[in-house]
């Protein structure tokens, strides 16, 4: 468990289940991840951040603030193949409610400063579609840097998909 000055990343516990859920239903946020999920999709995704914190000892985090869940945020392994493999990816998602209040940045480094320091990152990257502005923002008030040769189309979205195309950033332990 991590907390900073108004967060708690921790792992998942079964009662995420229905707040998780709701997020994923959320149009706005869902906007350039593909569109809402459904509940199905949702508890998979769940039993899939679990399983890969059991499996490797590191993952994306719930993230509480003030008592509730309000997205996740923390350090995967992409379980799709790229030319960037091995690597590990920084992510997030958090309740549109919360917006705009430095929340995501303040937990991805927290995750970031996790990463380095106790699991021995050299490089995370994050990937994004273009359009995407605030998540490419939190990369860059992260440090992390774009290189316009890194960017690719992502396997698990389809040919022919205005969101196919992404962008990478990266950032070193430094």
């Amino acid at each position: 468990m991590i907390t900073t000055a108004r967060l708690v990343l921790r792992e998942w516990r079964d009662d995420d289940a229905d707040p998780l859920a709701r997020l994923h239903e959320s149009a706005e946020m869902m906007r350039y991840l593909g569109g809402p999920m459904s509940r199905a999709a949702c508890d998979e995704m769940l039993t899939r951040l679990r399983t890969h914190w059991e499996t490797r000892g590191f993952g994306a985090w719930a993230v509480e603030h003030e008592g509730r869940l309000a997205g996740m945020v923390g350090i995967i392994v992409p379980r799709w193949e790229s030319r960037f493999m091995p690597c590990v990816e920084i992510l997030w998602r958090l309740d549109p409610a919360l917006w705009g209040r430095g929340l995501v940045t303040e937990a991805a480094r927290a995750s970031l400063r996790d990463g380095f320091e106790e699991h021995g990152f050299d490089e995370v990257l994050a990937f994004t579609v273009p359009k995407n502005e605030r998540s490419w923002r939190v990369m860059e008030r992260l440090g992390m840097t774009r290189n316009p040769d890194d960017d690719f189309d992502h396997p698990l979205v389809p040919d022919g998909d205005p969101q196919r195309r992404h962008i990478c950033y990266r950032i070193k332990r430094s």
